[in-house]
């Protein structure tokens, strides 16, 4: 396992009001939940990314989910399709090209609610970041798109190959939109993983969603656990991260799932510097995971950017990811998605070896 820097141990010192109960405790192990599969190595979404991901050892595949014509879930991470696949350059299918507004915005493009599973899984998936991640356009037109059934008996086969119990996080995406359209997308996903043999709370299996009134009402028809995402700067954040609004979220959900800087103060002098949500949450009786933690400077705190800055690829350029993922899993977290499994993985177990060190060194 890699040992920890200096630098890395100032980072658990930092993290030590949060990260002190591991100490007495038997080190229970934070998940790694892989987004979209190994998404910085493979096309997000694919079989093969997803494989992988297993294969480098995540304990979650996360997908995003929305429905087709027949209201079946497919794994896509927008409803507009030619970002992430080759619709566009199907003349087939080019009368479905219209424009929908979708979550108050204008979109121009093919939607999958206007395709059949049929047709949706003839279409080839592509790399939607080609700017940030050009070392993944070498597997565009490969492979099709997954439905959730298909995602759910990859994680089956992965427990298989693996030896390890691999769960799915299953994300409804643009659930008012749909709902709008008369597609009762909750209702479909609990009916789908009822099918599937996902009826328990400690199936290996999270549902996800931003709407707390989707949480609430697949509550009422599945005992599968949720976890609300709680993203920076959408209205009610402010809100839900107060010590009332964790106890109201507490109602409806198991966990919830927040934008990292929501977990360390991006604005700090210095890194990391954790915030108190993950403990007010656990306090609250939450489970705490951390959204998406992604290697390119794009998508990075500005103290963990590198390279030159003046470069027109600075931004896909890979910053000091590492050292984001060893401040989140020090911070005491239930579980970390990340799009790259295995640097999480060589993360978390140093962060580990060294609080059982330190447990050591303390008797």
């Amino acid at each position: 396992m890699p040992k920890l820097t200096r630098r890395q141990f100032a980072i658990l010192a930092a993290a030590g009001a949060v990260a002190a109960p591991a100490l007495a405790q038997d080190l229970p192990q934070p998940a790694i939940i892989a987004e979209g599969g190994a998404a910085e190595d493979r096309i997000e979404d694919t079989r093969s990314g997803l494989d992988l991901a297993i294969n480098q050892g995540c304990d979650f595949i996360q997908v995003n989910l929305v429905p087709s014509k027949e209201g079946s879930l497919v794994a896509r991470r927008d409803t507009e399709l030619s970002a992430s696949t080759n619709v566009a350059a199907r003349p087939d299918f080019a009368d479905r090209k219209t424009t929908k507004t979708v979550d108050g915005q204008d979109v121009t493009g093919w939607f999958a609610e206007d395709f059949s599973v049929a047709e949706l899984q003839t279409l080839f998936c592509r790399e939607a970041r080609p700017e940030l991640r050009p070392q993944t356009l070498r597997y565009e037109g490969k492979e099709p798109i997954l439905t959730l059934s298909d995602v759910l008996q990859l994680a089956r086969d992965g427990c298989i190959r693996t030896g390890r119990t691999v769960g799915v996080c299953a994300r409804l995406m643009h659930v008012d939109y749909f709902e709008s359209q008369g597609v009762d997308v909750v209702g479909r996903l609990a009916s789908e993983l009822s099918t599937e043999g996902y009826v328990a709370a400690a199936a290996a299996i999270w549902m996800q969603a931003s709407e707390p009134e989707a949480l609430r009402t697949f509550g009422k028809l599945s005992r599968v656990r949720r976890m609300l995402i709680v993203e920076t700067g959408a209205p009610d954040t402010a809100q839900m991260t107060t010590s009332a609004g964790l106890a109201d979220i507490h109602g409806y959900a198991e966990a919830i799932a927040a934008d990292q800087d929501l977990l360390i103060d991006p604005t700090a002098a210095t890194f990391p510097a954790p915030t108190t949500l993950a403990l007010d949450a656990h306090n609250a009786g939450l489970g705490v995971f951390s959204r998406t933690a992604r290697g390119e400077n794009a998508f990075l705190p500005a103290a963990l950017r590198q390279g030159d800055r003046r470069s027109k690829t600075y931004p896909a350029q890979r910053g000091d990811v590492g050292r984001l993922l060893v401040a989140l899993f020090s911070e005491g977290l239930d579980g970390v998605a990340t799009d790259l499994p295995a640097d999480a993985g060589r993360a978390r177990s140093a962060v580990l070896d060294a609080l059982r060190r330190a447990k050591s060194k303390n008797g």
